[in-house]
């Protein structure tokens, strides 16, 4: 079974051409597939059109939000009520286009678990949306160490097994692939076809290049510190310690040697205030650990993942682990 799961916000022209588009394509590959509209508060009568599509054609099947909460609770949505093996996210506005779904599926069939599309040849306005996907992209290939030409690109496709113990906050969906590295995926990536809008507005603009950025530290932070969070607030308040006890030793020599009362300087407020700041980053520290510890253990969670064994009988310890840590 194929998943095709397609968020959906204000885009009720392109509803209808898009669906039967996949369906040709589906139908011409001759695997099972399904559908899936997650209608994410849409106001233009689009919930109306996707009814009426759910009610003709069994193999669509529609999500309605209660408000609009944006693409990747959308995106994750699609994740959770998919059946398929084999899921594959793609916008609602029709610039993705479905020809590309098998190429991308054959990519799969090769071996690898994740194929990400890159729309090489963008229609989009390029000061708005094309230069700053490009800065972008760059940014994220050269921090997270996942090399995509394309990160934002919705269509893609994904084995059901490496995103099964995803979930997607905030605006994380651009991330995924770096998620799916994370549980051991093998990733590749397919020029794919990009047409331009034919109805409807962008909903993304220059501002979406601070909201990768800041994204972006909370991934890298998640990747590298998310279990030992006591090394990120540890060095930030020995840091602050270390200025404190520079900024009194300063302090000292102006009043000892330059004959400078302490008064005239604002050197021991700023020590004062680099030690508290030193003393709170231990202490957030400290939180932090505890939280992370509360969050493994009250869900059973394990700090590893295991492909496969051979031969091998749990150990005690293994044997009350959720199934998808096994």
């Amino acid at each position: 079974m194929i998943s095709i799961t397609i968020p959906i916000y204000n885009e009720r022209e392109s509803i209808t051409p898009l669906f039967k588009k996949i369906c040709e394509v589906m139908d011409h590959l001759g695997k099972p597939y399904e559908v899936i509209f997650i209608n994410d508060g849409s106001s233009d009568g689009g919930a109306v059109l996707l009814n009426e599509i759910a009610a003709h054609y069994p193999q669509a099947k529609v999500i309605h939000f209660r408000r609009n909460f944006g693409q990747t609770a959308a995106m994750m949505a699609g994740f959770d009520y998919a059946s398929g093996d084999v899921i594959i996210p793609m916008d609602g506005d029709y610039q993705n286009d479905p020809e590309d779904i098998p190429r991308m599926l054959a990519k799969l069939e090769e071996g690898y678990d994740v194929c990400s599309g890159w729309r090489r040849d963008r229609q989009d306005n390029a000061l708005q949306r094309n230069i700053p996907s490009v800065m972008a992209n760059k940014l994220i290939s050269a921090i997270s160490g996942v090399r995509l030409h394309d990160f934002g690109c919705s269509l893609k496709a994904y084995r059901r097994d490496v995103i099964e113990g995803v979930r997607l906050y905030g605006e994380m969906h651009r991330f995924l692939p770096i998620y799916t590295k994370w549980y051991g995926a093998r990733i590749t990536e397919l020029p794919v076809n990009h047409f331009a809008r034919r109805a409807g507005k962008s909903k993304y603009g220059l501002e979406r290049v601070l909201k990768v950025i800041l994204d972006l530290m909370v991934v890298k932070f998640l990747d590298r510190h998310a279990q030992k969070p006591m090394y990120v607030f540890g060095a930030s308040g020995l840091i602050s310690l270390a200025a404190s006890f520079g900024f009194v030793c300063w302090a000292v020599g102006l009043f000892f040697f330059a004959h400078k009362p302490l008064i005239t300087t604002p050197l021991p407020l700023m020590a004062v205030f680099t030690f508290l700041m030193g003393v709170m980053s231990f202490l957030m520290g400290l939180l932090a650990e505890m939280i992370m510890r509360t969050f493994y253990e009250s869900q059973g969670k394990s700090v590893y993942l295991v492909k496969e064994t051979k031969n091998m009988t749990l150990a005690p310890a293994a044997r009350n682990l959720p199934a998808s840590t096994l």
